[in-house]
């Protein structure tokens, strides 16, 4: 811009030559013509993280944290590898509770932390770091019926785990949220829908985080009662029609990501 503007005034000046006096102040205007512009880049390049992605606070998602697995001593699992990844999942730990003959609806403990001194509601954590906005479908499966295959009673038939009010959290901003279900009810055998995103939605770390966590009255062994952290909206129903061993009975929870097909 500045070479063309410059060279306009030369050539002004070079028709002005034949008149004198003009030339001269003409001459004067384009020697203070200083300064001049320029052009350069800045550019950044991503591709899609393969690195596995660590835990993080359901509460406040921008911090990580160490959750424990009430099932395991050695803790959980670790997540998958990939850009597109099961971070962790929450263990569901219905407690221990005696032996009734009535129907009965146990809450899960809440979930524990190894390096912070709180609980927090139970969750599942997914992580989209391809960098496509291609969108994901998150299912889970109960394997099999509660069962303990040394117990005279192996089964706990008719037993059903139901998760309720679950709200997708994250410190992405600017991204669409993935859906969550309002109720989940887990069928042995049977994949069920957790949270699923569009194609242009989910893109980060996801929680479907289950509800809430508060104090629930439970009744011990000895017949008193004990205050503890319950996720009210994560449940297990027991039919009382269903015999029982004092044993403990287990159940695997299989989590399935994947990709949301092209259309």
């Amino acid at each position: 811009m500045k070479f063309e503007k410059f060279g306009k005034f030369l050539a002004i000046a070079t028709l002005l030559t034949s008149t004198g006096a003009a030339t001269i102040v003409t001459a004067h205007a384009a020697e203070g013509q200083d300064g001049a512009e320029y052009s350069s880049n800045g550019v950044v390049e991503f591709v899609p993280n393969t690195d596995p992605t660590n835990p993080v606070d359901p509460e406040e998602p921008g911090e990580g944290v160490d959750p424990t697995d009430p099932t395991d001593p050695e803790g959980p699992n670790p997540g998958t590898p990939g850009p597109l990844s099961i971070d962790f999942a929450s263990s569901l730990d219905f407690g221990v509770n005696k032996i009734s003959s009535k129907d009965e609806t146990y809450y899960a403990n809440a979930q524990g932390y190894s390096d912070k001194d709180k609980v927090t509601a139970n969750y599942v954590q997914v992580s989209d770091n391809r960098g496509s906005s291609a969108g994901w479908s998150l299912k889970v499966k109960q394997e099999q019926q509660f069962t303990n295959a040394d117990a005279k009673y192996s089964e706990l038939k008719g037993a059903a785990i139901t998760i309720n009010d679950s709200v997708a959290v994250s410190n992405s901003e600017g991204v669409e949220a993935p859906t969550t279900q309002a109720s989940i009810v887990l069928e042995p055998g049977t994949a069920v829908s957790v949270m699923d995103a569009a194609k242009d939605a989910g893109d980060g770390t996801w929680i479907s985080r289950f509800g809430n966590v508060e104090k629930v009255a439970v009744e011990q062994e000895d017949g008193s009662t004990k205050d503890i952290d319950k996720n009210t909206s994560v449940q297990l129903d027991v039919p009382g029609s269903t015999p029982k061993s004092a044993v403990e009975y287990r159940a695997s929870l299989t989590w399935i990501l994947s990709e949301v097909e092209s259309n």
